[in-house]
This record gives structure tokens, C-alpha cells and sequence, in this order.
């Protein structure tokens, strides 16, 4: 009697931990993840996601990806929000997540989008490509997971003003999203 009821006291335990998590806030993750990138002296990236994107499992094949994976580790706390899940996968959404992403004109936009805060939570960049000179609150173009010229310029044109970055990571980062585009046809 006491096996199963450590048993069931265990999986009643796991489901209300798993529970809290799905429930944890859009704003809380950044600021976790904010809190835990100034601790390593990093920014912190977070992606809009959802399982059934491909574009956003790309954009994480390509920051994961051996080329340039030492490049991302080291400057960026990497976490994902998810979004736009639907049917049965609608309860893995991100509480606040469409809201974030309508309050940053990015709603209806696609996904991946993706941000880049400083460690105190300052928004510092983000994946809307837009017009010189037109600043966050403008509307631009989700460049998602870069895979052209002018989106990869632009994605590159953002980790320079966001680390350091080499010329060679550079070269690596660029090369590897470039077989996005070949592997997308």
C-alpha cells in the first residue's frame, strides 16, 4: 500500500510541476532568462516557436549546428516560448505569447520571431528587418530564420551590434544559414 501510494504521490508531483511550468508567463522567461544571461555576462535570445514550424526547427538546427553552435553558447542564453500551437498542442502555448508577440507587431508576422535583450531586460534587437532609421515600435518584416542575402545580412548586422563576432564566425554563420534556402527547395 505505501509503494503505491509513493507512486502515485510521484506522478500527482510530476503532473503539477509539468502544470506550473506550461504556466509560467512570457515575461517570466525573459526575465529568467535575462537574470541567468547576466550572470554569464551574455544577452539573452528567446524564439517564438511552435512544433509544427519548420522554419523553427531550422533556425535551431542552424544555431546548433557544430559551425556555429560555440559562436551562439557563448554570447547568448538561448530560450523558447511557444506559440501558436493549435488542437491538442494548443495547452503547450506560452500564456502572454501571441499578446507579446501583437504588442511587438510581430502577431501576424510567422514564426520563428525572435528577440535579443540586454541582461537588465532591455529589448536590443529583434527579427523584423525594417526601413533606416525605424526603431522597435515600427513594423518591419520577420526575417525568422535567415536563409537569403539581405535576411542573413541583416541577422549577422544584429549578433554584430549584440557580441563579438569574428570574422570567421561570421563566415561559418553565414555559410550555415545559407543551406537553409537549398534545403528548403
Amino acid at each position: 500500500m505505501k509503494k503505491i501510494f509513493c507512486i502515485w504521490l510521484i506522478l500527482f508531483t510530476a503532473v503539477v510541476v509539468n502544470a506550473q511550468q506550461n504556466l509560467t508567463d512570457v515575461n517570466t522567461i525573459i526575465k529568467q532568462t535575462c537574470a541567468e544571461a547576466k550572470k554569464e555576462n551574455k544577452k539573452a535570445f528567446i524564439i517564438f516557436h511552435a512544433s509544427w514550424c519548420i522554419w523553427c526547427h531550422k533556425l535551431d538546427s542552424s544555431i546548433n549546428d557544430l559551425s556555429c553552435k560555440k559562436y551562439f553558447d557563448n554570447n547568448y542564453v538561448i530560450a523558447h516560448i511557444t506559440a501558436f500551437e493549435v488542437n491538442e498542442k494548443a495547452e503547450l502555448n506560452t500564456p502572454g505569447a501571441e499578446q507579446f508577440l501583437a504588442m511587438h507587431h510581430a502577431k501576424d508576422q510567422g514564426i520563428p520571431v525572435w528577440y535579443i535583450f540586454d541582461a537588465d531586460g532591455n529589448l536590443l534587437a529583434d527579427s523584423q528587418l525594417r526601413t533606416n532609421g525605424a526603431g522597435h515600435n515600427a513594423e518591419g518584416i520577420n526575417v525568422g530564420c535567415p536563409s537569403n542575402g539581405t535576411e542573413i545580412n541583416y541577422f549577422i548586422s544584429v549578433l554584430e551590434k549584440t557580441s563579438s563576432i569574428s570574422t570567421k564566425e561570421k563566415d561559418a554563420i553565414q555559410k550555415r544559414f545559407e543551406k537553409n534556402a537549398i534545403e528548403h527547395q
